[in-house]
Order: C-alpha cells, then structure tokens, then sequence
C-alpha cells in the first residue's frame, strides 16, 4: 500500500504541481517503484520480467498506433480526410455539428465494434470538419469520443464486451443490456449537451463567413477532389466490419490511399513515403488549412510509444509487488455487505487500471480474482462486468498514460485532460455505477434463493467474523 500511495502520489505532484512531461514523471516513478520493490524483498529480475512482459503485452497497441500514424499521413495526401471535410462543412451546419458527429461515431463503433477504428477514420474527419466550422477542438474530441466509446462498450463486436464478459462468467448481450442502466443515460444526457452547446455555434462558420470560404477555397485549390479519394474509407469500414485484423486493415486502407494519392494528387512515390514517414506536409496561402492538414506519420507516434513504455516502467513494480492482491485482501476484510464489496472492488477495478494502463491487463486480473465475491452477497456477476466496463473501457480515454488514453489525444491531436469536460458519457457512466453500488439501487440481484441463500448466509457470517 505505501508503494500504491507513493506512486500516486508522485504522478500527480509531477504533472499537476511541477507540471513535467508525463514521460518523464512515469519513468522517475517507475525508477523508485523499482527500488522499492527491491527493499522489500522482490529480487530484479522478477522486476525486469514485469517490465518486459508489460511492454510485450503492449506491441500491438503500439504497431497498431504506428499504422494509425501512416494511416493519416497517405490520408491527407491522397486527398481522403481533405474531400471528406471539404464537403463536410457544406452539408453539418455548425450548430448540428456535435450531435451529428457523436451519432456518426456512434454508429460506426457500434456496427464495427471499435473505439480506435472509428477514432482513426470516421473521428479524424469529424475534427477536420468541426475545425473548419469554427468548433473547439477539444469539443470535438468530446462528441467524437463519446459516440466511439459508447459503441465500444455496448456492441456484442466489440472485444472490451467480449473480454468481460469471458472473465466474469457473464452471458454476453445479458451484461451489454444490463450495462446500458448506466451508459445509457450517459449517452442520452451527453446528447443533449451536445445539442444544447451547439447553439452557441449557430452564427459559427457559414456561406459569408471569411473563414468558411478560405477553408473550402484553399481545399479546391489543393487537391482534386474526386469521389474515388474515399475508396479507402469504405475499405477500412469494409474489413473491420468483417472483424478483419487490425494492423492488416490499416495496412490495406494505407495502401489503396496510397495508390491513389499517386494517381490523383499527382504525388511521387518517394513524396507519399515521406508523408508515410514525417507526415503529410502542404504550404498553402492559408495557415488555418496548413495546420489542418500536415499531420500524420510514422513520427508522429512516438512521443506516444514512449509514453506508454514509461508506463509499463511504473506499472510492472507494482504489479510484481503484489499490489492487487493486498487491495483485495483489504476488499475482503471491511466489506461487511453487498454495497461496500461492490463499491470496493469498483475503486480496487479503478486504481489497478490507472495502474497498468491497460484495460486487457484489469479485465482479466480484476475480473478472475473478484468475480466469485458477487455470488457471495446476493449478486449476479453481471454487475462486476457493468462496473469494469465503466471503469476500464469508459475510464481510458481520460487516462493520458493508458494504451487507450494515449491513442486517442494522439489520433485526435486533442490533450486527454482537454476534452474531458465535452465527454460527459465517459465520466456520468461512472459517477452512476457508484450510486447504484452504494444505494443498491441498479443491483441485478441472484433470484434463485434456493441454492445462492445458502451461498449467501454462510459467506457473510464468515466475513462478519472476521
């Protein structure tokens, strides 16, 4: 516990207080997690396999992170993302722009089952449009990831249910249903946010507005804006529909881009690896539309991959200490009734996802470890499976270390922290899994008394003993 208390800690005196680059405020607290662990009897080389094993487990996130950053890049340059703002902004007016956006990811996210999918296709377009439409960004960020993460939480295709559901025991569409008591009226609630802000953008950007025309001019100018330039959309949407792999689909939407940013952009090979490289990079006579559009690459990744790589610094001491297992122990002392154990394994679902970063790590460890608590006190497991999915798949995109959190302020070029009052499902849904743990209101109870009470009595007079 004083390595958890530590750690924290210092995460948030560097960034809050001393506000250092979270990179380097993971790696010194890795540094002193790692001699504490040390003192405490955890020989290095356990440490160092933790590290290792974090980091491996991590390699996808981080191939998948590369392919989104060329992704964007033979995007721009094929004239992909440029056409689909370009009209865009001719048919969302500004005032409609929030929902609209948030019910576009919606739909792809559910209909995909992909949070990073919808964030790195449909969400990157969306921020093109909002910013010609003279939109916030950090706004933006908000609707697009709200519609993104509530169809990664609900969709029977998408891996977080799926996950969950396997760990808790859970019928699938049983627990997807069971968690919308609480997403659901996040969701709706975030809508109306939306729409009601939006007013504030109805004299935004339009026909006579300067910027408007600049934007659409200085887009008509630059790229031949062909139909055939959305080909890769529709191939990218195409294979992660068909639950194709997803380093594959990016490769295969990077390559048709690619091909035709060749043929109808009038791009050089050696341009378009470039772009595939540092990024997509155009001077017009608009800065606006130059700092639109130059973005992507291969580069522009990293600063993420290192971020998460100091994270699995900080996070694999922890775990190699035990830390989990103590914090369940405690769970298991004080809970003297179904509204504490379920509110302290929610907390415990909380701090040891902030921990690892990484909701494939939470899921399995959490879930297996608490999952028969449920039973013991009258509970289904649906619950457990409701709460982590608000605390883990809903919780990562605030968390700017997380393998989630990282992706999308990269992918949108939006801080975590900025958008987090914009994304109200992500924070409400939690707020609401808490209530409902504490007052036991929500509850899915066990209704077969016949063989659970028996289960049940025992298990709490036990615990009351002790």
């Amino acid at each position: 516990m004083t390595m958890l208390a530590l750690g924290i800690a210092i995460i948030f005196f560097g960034l809050m207080t001393l506000k250092v680059n979270a990179r380097i405020v993971l790696a010194v607290d890795g540094a002193i997690m790692c001699l504490m662990a040390c003192a405490f009897g955890i020989k290095y080389d356990e440490i160092q396999k933790g590290i290792k094993d974090t980091i491996a487990s991590m390699l996808i996130a981080m191939l998948i992170l590369l392919a989104v950053g060329v992704l964007i890049g033979t995007w721009m340059a094929s004239g992909t993302i440029p056409v689909m703002v370009y009209y865009g902004m001719q048919v969302i007016t500004p005032a409609l722009f929030l929902p609209v956006a948030c019910i576009l990811c919606t739909l792809m996210s559910t209909l995909a089952g992909t949070s990073w999918g919808t964030l790195a296709t449909v969400g990157v377009a969306c921020m093109g449009v909002g910013e010609g439409l003279g939109i916030p960004l950090e706004a933006a960020a908000g609707a697009v990831c709200v519609g993104a993460f509530f169809g990664d939480k609900i969709s029977p295709l998408s891996d977080s249910p799926v996950i969950t559901a396997t760990v808790t025991d859970t019928p699938l569409m049983e627990g997807i249903k069971h968690s919308l008591i609480s997403t659901g009226p996040a969701y709706l609630v975030s809508l109306v946010f939306f729409f009601v802000y939006g007013l504030e953008f109805s004299g935004g950007s339009t026909a006579e507005s300067a910027t408007y025309v600049e934007i659409l001019s200085t887009i008509e100018k630059s790229f031949n804006l062909n139909p055939v330039t959305l080909i890769p959309v529709f191939v990218v949407i195409g294979l992660i529909a068909w639950k194709k792999p997803t380093i594959p689909t990016f490769v295969a939407g990077i390559a048709v881009a690619a091909a035709i940013g060749m043929v109808f952009q009038d791009v050089s090979l050696k341009n378009m690896m470039n772009y595939m490289y540092s990024g997509f990079s155009i001077h017009t006579d608009s800065t606006f539309v130059d700092k639109m559009l130059n973005r992507g690459g291969f580069t522009s990744m990293l600063s993420t991959i290192g971020l998460l790589m100091t994270a699995a610094i900080f996070g694999a001491p922890l775990r190699t200490a035990g830390v989990a297992t103590v914090l369940l122990d405690y769970v298991q002392k004080f809970a003297k009734n179904s509204r504490v154990m379920a509110f302290s394994v929610m907390c415990l679902h909380t701090l040891f996802f902030m921990i690892t970063g990484a909701y494939y790590v939470s899921y399995p460890v959490i879930g297996s470890m608490t999952k028969d608590m449920f039973p013991k006190y009258g509970l289904e497991r649906k619950n457990l499976m409701r709460t982590m999915l608000d605390t883990g798949t809903g919780l990562a995109p605030l968390i700017p270390w997380s393998t989630t959190g990282s992706y999308t302020a990269s992918t949108l070029g939006v801080a975590n922290i900025a958008f987090l009052a914009f994304a109200p499902m992500l924070w409400l849904s939690i707020i609401l899994s808490a209530v409902y743990a504490l007052t036991g209101i929500g509850m899915a109870k066990i209704k077969d008394s016949g063989n659970n009470s028996a289960e049940t009595v025992p298990a709490q007079a036990e615990l009351a003993r002790e």
